[in-house]
């Protein structure tokens, strides 16, 4: 690794990857580009629809080609948000792992369903129990995420602009200039 490599936020929906990954974009004056955000983009509805029309499965599709995609571009560094379940897909994790610096944002279930239960476009949160969901989906991608990861930290508690300038700190000590 080294400073010009990209950076790839992971971790469960609603830990703030997009959020803290703007912020590392703005400090390190890099583009931040969000994968749901770039499916959304370029099918011209919202994941709920796509979850309804082509199930999780359909959605992973997209999510993996997109991933793919961006990693493959001839561009300058960029921070990539991915999306919760981008892991999933061993392919992916062997993609983010190989091409840039990948940041597991660990922020404990019942954090996130604080910051989730109100959100109606997350459609494997549309449950009777949701932080039960939380919970599971916690236990089933933590080791996901941190085989993916070249770097783990704790959120949710700490406000993002200080996780953003850490992880700034963090990645310009890891990531050696290049030659």
């Amino acid at each position: 690794m080294n400073r010009n490599s990209d950076i790839y936020l992971v971790g469960l929906m609603g830990s703030g990857k997009t959020t803290i990954g703007r912020q590392i974009a703005r400090r390190l004056g890099r583009d931040c580009v969000d994968s749901d955000h770039e499916i959304v983009a370029r099918t011209g509805v919202g994941i709920p629809t796509i979850f309804e029309i082509e199930g999780e499965a359909g959605f992973r599709r997209r999510e993996a080609q997109v991933i793919a995609e961006i990693l493959q571009r001839d561009r300058p560094p960029i921070v990539l948000a991915t999306g919760g379940g981008a892991v999933l897909a061993e392919e992916n994790r062997r993609l983010l792992r190989a091409h840039g610096w990948v940041v597991y944002l660990d922020v404990l279930p019942r954090i996130l369903w604080a910051r989730t239960r109100h959100d109606r476009n997350r459609p494997l949160l549309q449950t009777e129990d949701p932080l039960s969901c939380l919970e599971t989906l916690y236990a089933s991608r933590d080791p996901l995420y941190r085989e993916s990861a070249h770097f783990v930290i704790r959120g949710g508690e700490t406000p993002s602009h200080v996780l953003a300038q850490a992880l700034v700190k963090e990645f310009n000590r890891q990531c050696q200039p290049s030659t």
